[in-house]
């Protein structure tokens, strides 16, 4: 499967699920599908959800996989980490970690 087919695929599952999550108030957008990866945004009421994390994996992650199987994971991305301001943000280097 092509990563155009992949994203389009994608699309249809999050299409599938999206019902669900409005009628709670909340929404999803597709933001990325790189290398079995997908990265998702949830929006409205799923941001200061409980328990929107189970949502994503059990609700989100299952629906994509069964549209694409090789999909490794389902990933919540903030604003920022979309926006081009992330590709400023320094990596923690392993050898600053100080032990406690």
């Amino acid at each position: 499967m092509t990563q155009e087919e992949k994203f389009s695929e994608v699309q249809k599952a999050l299409a599938e699920i999206r019902p669900f999550l409005n009628s709670d108030g909340g929404d999803i957008e597709l933001i990325s599908v790189v290398e079995n990866v997908v990265k998702v945004r949830l929006t409205g009421a799923c941001v200061a959800c409980s328990v929107n994390q189970m949502t994503l994996k059990s609700g989100v992650e299952m629906t994509i996989k069964k549209y694409v199987p090789e999909i490794l994971s389902v990933v919540n991305v903030s604003e920022l980490e979309d926006s081009t301001e992330a590709d400023y943000i320094p990596s923690l280097d392993p050898d600053d970690i100080v032990e406690r």
